[in-house]
């Protein structure tokens, strides 16, 4: 490839436009109309004679998950916190936390009194590594989370031995695996409780949103009250007019619903989710083919995924083009290119700007506490290499007509044939 990299000043390898996202279907906009004229907008107003959307939803993501039990929630983060409080964990217990995660795998840890703990992950999934996970158990130990990261599954075979043979609960965070299975079965549903995002950014969306889902009635219970200021929706027969929460009493809670815009929507977007997530299946394929002729490093997932869901396709640059030039700057460079962001990976969590709770005196309870959730003490080799090494991009991308996804490989081609031209 002859021509100058769009870094240097020369031409861009493509001026295609690429797919936008989120992408509404057909029946969001007649939802959000009747949300708008219903006289209802959250399961905290007044019943009004049929079913929400809020419950219609928990009824078909719990079906879609095969989950006995879905609580639908504000965000990503709120249905962490509650599923881990749900799961018991309290003040002061320790909960292993994956190093290389988005900061609300650990802040929302910090937001229930909890100590995050930060494992290492194994270096070909960017997942957290069962044999850290097991090194870091102590008698504080209260729960287990795992991320599936990016295009990954987790080994759960392994996480889910580890956490059986110590008696805690394993918390799925799913928010990047809308629609992955690992031995045929949904990813959430595998461990004890399963959490997932509906952030804009993510495979199943409605620019905010959350759910957990779990098997347990007990869990599933304590969730409902944990998320509806200790409040549950009646199981019993509700006149036009009245609550259909029940303040029952048993366990505080505070407010983190779905609304009913929010739940009118994912009821759209879940109609979508699994022909998108069989094209970005088959682009992922493609491109994966290309880059591993050039000789890059596609993530990895655990032997046990039958269906990868593809949030963020992550690809490791080699070494010998990573010692002429940073990755932060091949990902700039990618980007020139292409005309969509290419990124590293998130940064890691023991040294994440993010991730600093000695910024907020919520969490100066005493210097001990402070001192157990200083992120820094924690050693994270290669969730660090990873990040110095590994560039990502959207799964919006991979919507794109195959012959666009050829484009992608040209790019890296381009860049790693060139990369004297952006070394530092």
């Amino acid at each position: 490839m002859g021509n100058a990299l769009a870094l240097s000043g020369g031409p861009r390898l493509t001026d295609r436009e690429w797919p936008r996202w989120p992408q509404p279907g057909e029946r969001a906009l007649k939802n959000l109309a009747d949300v708008l004229n219903s006289g209802r907008w959250t399961i905290s107003c007044a019943y009004q004679g049929r079913p929400s959307y809020e419950r219609q939803f928990a009824t078909a993501f719990a079906d879609y998950c095969n989950s006995a039990h879905c609580v639908p929630t504000a965000t990503g983060t709120s249905a962490l916190a509650v599923a881990l409080e749900a799961c018991g964990v309290g003040a002061s217990d320790e909960v292993i936390v994956p190093g290389l995660s988005w900061v609300a795998s650990a802040s929302a840890v910090l937001g229930i009194n909890a100590v995050p703990v930060l494992v290492d992950v194994d270096p070909s999934t960017y997942c957290v590594d069962p044999a850290a996970v097991e090194a870091a158990i102590t008698d504080r130990t209260r729960a287990i989370t795992v991320v599936h990261a990016y295009s990954a599954v987790a080994d759960l075979d392994a996480l889910l031995d580890i956490a059986q043979r110590h008696g805690l609960p394993l918390v799925e965070d799913c928010a990047h695996a809308h629609g992955a299975r690992y031995n045929h079965w949904p990813v959430g549903s595998i461990g004890t409780a399963g959490v997932f995002s509906m952030q804009g950014s993510k495979l199943l969306t409605s620019g905010e949103g959350g759910a957990v889902v779990t098997d347990d009635p007990d869990i599933a219970t304590r969730a409902e009250h944990l998320r509806a200021d200790g409040r549950v929706l009646r199981r019993d027969r509700v006149g036009v007019g009245e609550m259909e929460l029940l303040e029952t009493g048993q366990l505080m809670g505070s407010n983190q619903c779905l609304s009913e815009f929010h739940a009118a929507v994912l009821l759209d977007q879940l109609d979508l989710l699994e022909e998108q997530n069989a094209h970005r299946a088959k682009a992922a394929d493609h491109l994966t083919r290309r880059l591993q002729e050039l000789g890059l490093t596609v993530q990895d997932t655990a032997p046990g995924t039958t269906d990868r869901a593809y949030y963020r396709y992550a690809v490791r640059l080699p070494d010998e083009v990573l010692a002429v030039a940073p990755v932060g700057r091949i990902a700039r460079a990618l980007t020139a290119e292409l005309g969509f962001s290419v990124m590293q990976t998130h940064r890691p969590l023991n040294d994440n700007p993010l991730h600093r709770p000695s910024s907020r005196r919520r969490f100066a309870t005493d210097a001990r506490y402070m001192a157990r959730i200083e992120p820094s003490q924690f050693d994270l080799p290669v969730a660090t290499r990873v990040y110095e090494s590994v560039v990502s991009f959207g799964h919006e991308v991979l919507l794109a007509p195959l012959e666009a996804i050829e484009d992608i490989a040209l790019a890296f081609e381009k860049i790693t044939s060139h990369i004297g031209e952006i070394a530092d």
